[in-house]
Formats: C-alpha cells, structure tokens, sequence
C-alpha cells in the first residue's frame, strides 16, 4: 500500500510512529528532510545511508560525508549500512546495459529497501520512505511501483510522498546553493555512469585511480579532501565559499620505454606528457643544463639524480618514484622550472641513468578542457 502525502499527514497525528529515511546523497536527503520535519514535527527521523551502488569507494565516501554534516545540521540521527558492493553488483548481474530508470534500477531500489525493511524492523519501526523520492534521476512511478510489492512482503509501510511538483525542484536547487551540498553530477553506479560518459562524449575520469595514490585534479579524491577541509573550517566557524574553475585537466591512460625491441626500462613521465601519435623512436641528440633532448617529438629526458635535486626528493630509484610519486603540484612546479612555461606539454621523462641507445617510447595521455570546485577562505 502506498501512503498518500493526505493520508500519512492524519496517520502521523494520531501515532507519531517514527519514519526511518534511506537516504542516497545530502542534495536529495537536506530538502527531503527538513520538508518532512516541517510539515511532521511529531514524526522522529533516522536517516539510513545505504548505497552499495556508488562507485567507486571515493565516492561513496564523499556523499556519506556530506550526508553526515547535512543530517548533523538538521539534528536528525544517521545510521550508515553495510558497503556491500560485491552483493549489489550480483544482483544487477545481467542489466549491465539497462538504462537509467530501467530493470536495473528497479532491481537496485528493491535491494536497498530490502535492507531498509530490515533496519526499520530492527529499530521497531514500521514505515519507511527515501530520498530517491525528489532525484530528478528517478522515476516517482517506478518507487511507488517498487514500494507497493515491498510493503505486501515484509508488511512496512513506504511513504510515497511528492515534494518535487509544485516548484520544489527549484527550491531543491536553491537550498543545495545555499548550503553549499556536495552535487554529485551522476546518479552513483558504474552502470549509469559509463552510459552517461559516453553521451556526453566525456572522459569517465572517475575511475582514474594512480597506483601512486597521487590526487588527480578535479578527481574524487580531491573533492573528497576538499570537502573535508570545509567541514573543518566549519567546526572553527570559519567563513568559506566553493566557486567552480575552468582547467585544462590531463590523464595518463599508459606509459613505458623500450630498449631494442623487447626490454622495458623503468621510467616515469611527469604529468601533462603528450605525445601527438602516442609512439616514437629516436634517441639523445644533445644537452643543456642536465636536460638530455630527444631527436623527436620535443621529448626531454633527465636522470633521477637531476629530478631529485630540482623538487628535493629522496628516491632511490624510478619504481619508488613510481608507486610513491609526488604531489601533482610538485610535478607541475618542476615541469615550470625545466621549460619557464605555463602551458608546455612536452613529455619529460625520468629515467636511472641517461641511456646512449636506442629508445622506444610509448605515451598515450590526454588534456581536455574541465571544470572542478574550488574553495575560497573568506
């Protein structure tokens, strides 16, 4: 059975039965829930953050944390469910393809209200709603639809309530503003993002993840360490604003050095490297200042040694480099102090020693123009 919007508000005077919320991110769940806090302040609300859909872990871990400062803000208890995300991904087995608002998104909704029934019986609660409810993403149909086979099953009730007619879109909008709330630009499942991606004829730079741990521009991970910086500047009550910057933002898909025709030597290309056929073969021509320049594709090569000295490092050899690199920012302040330009994408390249062979090198990297969120200290 599906409670009306009419019908909950009477039920909720005369039980004040306590509602527990699924929620899937702070944009949905800080509108969702400060609308029923006022229309229903006899009602308690437990927030339940369960979402084994998003992807990658970063993620997941950036919407919990602002879903975590929004539910604080409200005053209303969160409780964070099971990650179980080899689980979900079982579940969806098969409606890879699925688009968005399709089986697989039904199959998703019935999993987490599963696990909400589950949580609301624990708790000693019998109705339950979710934040999905306002998703310009989601289909309000397709909930109800699920919420009405889910209530014959397990006997709690879904609160099917509609807080997007009537202008609430538009004031989802200017209270995610206001409250400056993380906005998520997908839906949260690989799925949906891959097909997303490829509309937009965008790189799905998400699931760049370097094996260094370095923190890419405009990626997940530094929003992640943004946010989190926000929120401790809010402790100290600080003033703050996050304003969106233009870029040109660079990935590195692959990258090695060959000599002769098999042997790979360990190598590493500091970041915006580009090579315009992504191959080429040549060797030293010459140098100047410790720079040793390649005979093709404005390719410069230094040693380790070198590179130590200019960013004051301490690496032993080109794997540590490798899985233990600097911060992007170092490279870039290394990259200006080799070329003295803000704007050079030749590839530099660090190797042990400086070979008197032969050199095989293959790049493939990609610049493209991005946007991401910056934030401002008042």
């Amino acid at each position: 059975m599906i409670i009306r919007h009419s019908k909950l508000d009477l039920e909720s005077k005369q039980k004040g039965k306590p509602i527990l919320v699924h929620i899937c991110c702070s944009v949905d769940s800080h509108f969702f829930l400060k609308k029923l806090q006022d229309e229903f302040p006899e009602e308690k609300l437990t927030g339940f953050f369960y979402d084994p859909n998003i992807h990658p872990y970063s993620e997941y871990q950036l919407r919990l944390l602002d879903v975590q400062r929004s539910c604080k803000k409200l005053g209303i208890d969160l409780i964070e469910g099971p990650y179980d995300f080899e689980a979900w991904m079982i579940a969806v087995r098969g409606l890879e393809k699925e688009p968005e608002k399709g089986s697989r998104c039904e199959v998703c909704f019935d999993k987490r209200f599963n696990e909400s029934a589950k949580k609301a019986l624990e708790l000693g609660e019998d109705k339950i709603t979710t934040t999905l409810l306002v998703s310009p993403l989601k289909s309000q149909e397709q909930l109800k639809r699920v919420g009405d086979e889910f209530y014959k099953k397990h006997g709690v009730e879904f609160i099917a309530v509609d807080y997007r007619s009537g202008g609430g879109s538009q004031d989802q909008s200017r209270v995610t503003k206001e409250e400056q709330l993380y906005r998520q630009d997908y839906c949260g499942c690989i799925y949906g993002l891959s097909m997303q991606r490829d509309s937009q004829d965008k790189l799905m730079d998400e699931m760049f993840s370097p094996i260094s741990n370095q923190i890419l521009p405009a990626s997940i991970e530094e929003r992640l360490e943004m946010y989190r910086y926000r929120n401790s500047l809010e402790d100290e009550n600080k003033e703050y604003k996050i304003i969106k910057q233009k870029f040109l933002n660079y990935r590195q898909f692959s990258f090695k050095v060959i000599k002769g025709k098999k042997e790979v030597i360990p190598a590493y290309a500091l970041s915006y490297s580009t090579l315009a056929r992504k191959k080429a073969q040549g060797r030293i021509e010459y140098t100047i200042d410790n720079v040793f320049y390649f005979n093709r594709e404005e390719i410069k090569i230094i040693s380790l040694e070198y590179f130590n000295s200019l960013g004051n490092f301490k690496y032993k050899n080109i794997n540590e480099l490798i899985f233990n690199s600097p911060s992007f920012d170092e490279e870039l302040s290394i990259r200006l102090a080799l070329n003295n330009a803000n704007y050079d994408l030749s590839p530099i390249i660090v190797l042990q020693d400086i070979p008197d062979f032969k050199l095989n090198i293959e790049l493939n990297s990609k610049t493209y123009e991005d946007s991401k969120e910056k934030l401002i200290e008042l």
